[in-house]
């Protein structure tokens, strides 16, 4: 691939993942123990892109003392920061000094295994000004559909069309190519989105869009359910791993400096993280993923459950189909099931009720 910038949309407070999103950016939160954001720019590095711009609007110093200037994980990074949401394309928009020719635009909130070499190439052929990467869902009214032609032409969108009244199951995957000329299209200074203002604006005046269609992996990680699914695939190797290789293939992933005590019975797939400690007599079912520096106690039962660092389960206590954040504590002998766990707070997920 040539070298190209991508562009990451990480803004926004996250607020279908709260509480979980309650004092970190969504783009922090880990999957697998690693942040989000991190599996993105190993997946953009994958493809041979390493000059990386991200927009951030929520906790930005969160973001950026994790990652630095990119260069311990290998790319370079340029950070943007949106004093208020700009959008979609508002964002990118305050990029602009730094876009000199045709460019990637990613939603950082999806995971895909997307071929964006191959997309590249369909840019070029086409001679787009603009193409859509288009992924097929069962249920199309709650997104919004693009209509193409036989040749990929885009034609028509239609926002979160009325079950049955579709057209096509084809929608918005949430990865772009522009040439850097549609910039001068979006108004500055003002909020302002790809999907409802810039893309019906290309094709209402006879550029170039094209949709690249792809049936591939793709999954927007913006909800509870998705959160906990993306983990699961991963681990189950549903769709490929870049920072964590053969994680299905091994019993136990990632154990370095934990102790696990010779009585617990663990079934995978499960990673464990950096002075986790097992102990007696301890179940652990997979899918599971155990955070750094977490504590699991005697006799307890871990099945198909999240657990991020520095957590404690008491004594004897089952959970099941949870997600717990940093440094909860859960009492000895308790029974949690389809729960977001946090310090503060026990959600029931929406799944479950």
């Amino acid at each position: 691939m040539e070298r190209l910038k991508a562009v990451l949309l990480v803004g926004g407070l996250g607020t279908r993942l709260r509480p979980l999103t309650n004092e970190r950016p969504k783009s922090i939160v880990p999957v697998l123990n690693k942040p989000v954001l991190e599996h993105t720019i190993a997946y953009l590095k994958h493809h041979g892109i390493r000059d990386i711009i991200i927009t951030l609007n929520y906790l930005p110093e969160v973001i950026e003392e994790y990652f630095g200037d990119g260069s311990a994980f290998g790319v370079k990074l340029t950070y943007f920061m949106e004093e208020e949401p700009r959008g979609t394309a508002g964002a990118v928009k305050n990029a602009e000094s730094y876009l000199d020719g045709p460019f990637f635009v990613l939603n950082g909130d999806v995971f895909t295994d997307l071929n964006l070499s191959d997309m590249l190439a369909y840019h070029r052929k086409k001679k787009a000004t603009a193409t859509i990467a288009l992924t097929q869902v069962e249920k199309p009214s709650a997104y919004g559909v693009v209509e193409t032609t036989d040749k990929g032409k885009v034609q028509r969108f239609i926002e979160k069309p009325p079950p049955g009244t579709e057209t096509t199951n084809w929608i918005n995957a949430g990865t772009y190519i522009l040439e850097r000329e549609v910039l001068s299209l979006i108004p500055p200074g003002c909020n302002y989105m790809f999907e409802r203002g810039l893309f019906p604006q290309l094709v209402q005046s006879g550029r170039q869009v094209f949709g690249y269609q792809y049936k591939g992996y793709w999954l927007d990680m913006g909800t509870p359910a998705h959160y906990r699914e993306i983990n699961r695939d991963f681990m189950k190797a549903r769709i490929s791993c870049m920072l964590h290789k053969n994680v299905s293939s091994k019993p136990i992933y990632n154990k370095n400096n934990s102790q696990i005590h010779k009585t617990a019975v663990i079934i995978p797939p499960v990673v464990i993280d950096d002075g986790c400690r097992i102990g007696e007599g301890v179940k652990i079912i997979g899918p599971v993923a155990i955070g750094r520096n977490s504590r699991i106690g005697d006799h307890a039962i871990i099945e198909d459950t999240i657990i991020w660092e520095g957590v404690t389960v008491g004594t004897g206590t089952r959970i099941k189909g949870c997600v717990i954040s940093n440094s909860t504590v859960i009492p000895d002998n308790e029974i949690v099931e389809n729960s977001i766990i946090t310090p503060a707070q026990t959600i029931l997920l929406p799944s479950a009720k």
